[in-house]
């Protein structure tokens, strides 16, 4: 694997663990909610439920990697109507730019972002209800479906990435980067199910939110200054 490429879903895992803090506040009604569709004994004993959690994350990445590939081939495709170098260097800096929006929006600076999420909610009213059809949940194939709809939830940070993805060359690359993504976010979803309220108190302090914001808005900002300096070449 080329060093870049590596640096690249590297690069994607970070943002997708600093990205966290977003995804406590935006998915942790939805965990709550998963949490209680089950049976009493799990949610007595969040250890037990572990296992319908990692298939609930599963079944989200999953889905992420899919619209990675999905995403990526598109992206190359255009770059093969475009001419390649041309068009790779203008989706390289789009994503760029969404990086550094998406860092102020984690920040609390800006919330643009939050328009561009508006955009999926009419894709996200028809799979709700098939989501609704699987609760409650009683089994990890039932958890593994409802996290692959779950992939599909309007967000900012995902859009982001995805729009990285779309930059990324091709259908392989893309899955890879969505799916570096996806693993960046498991952990905070996964301490999201199991230490629920000690979490999100952490992740709404304002400076987690600052910090977490300019990490990823200072791989923007690289991101740029690398685009840049091959559009200078």
């Amino acid at each position: 694997m080329p060093s870049a490429q590596a640096a690249g879903y590297g690069a994607a895992f970070l943002v997708g663990l600093f990205g966290g803090v977003h995804c406590v506040g935006m998915c942790g009604g939805i965990v709550g909610a998963l949490s209680l569709g089950l049976d009493p004994q799990r949610r007595r004993s969040p250890w037990r439920a572990l296992p319908l959690l990692l298939a609930y994350n599963v079944g989200r990445i999953a889905s992420y990697t899919a619209a990675g590939a999905l995403v990526g081939g598109l992206g190359w495709y255009a770059a093969h109507l475009a001419g390649i170098r041309h068009a790779q260097m203008i989706f390289a800096l789009v994503a760029a730019l969404f990086m550094v929006a998406l860092g102020l929006y984690l920040a609390g600076w800006w919330q643009g972002l939050a328009r561009i999420e508006r955009l999926g909610a009419a894709l996200w009213r028809r799979i709700e209800p098939l989501g609704r059809s699987l609760l409650p949940v009683r089994n990890s194939g039932q958890a593994l479906r409802l996290g692959a709809l779950w992939g599909w939830l309007p967000c900012g940070l995902v859009y982001s990435v995805l729009v990285w993805a779309l930059a990324s060359g091709g259908v392989l690359h893309g899955a890879l980067l969505m799916l570096a993504f996806g693993l960046g976010t498991l952990p905070n979803l996964l301490a999201m199910g199991v230490f629920a309220a000690r979490l999100a108190t952490f992740t709404r302090k304002p400076w987690v939110r600052v910090a977490a914001g300019l990490v990823v808005a200072g791989f923007g900002v690289l991101s740029l200054a690398r685009v840049g300096g091959k559009l200078l070449m």
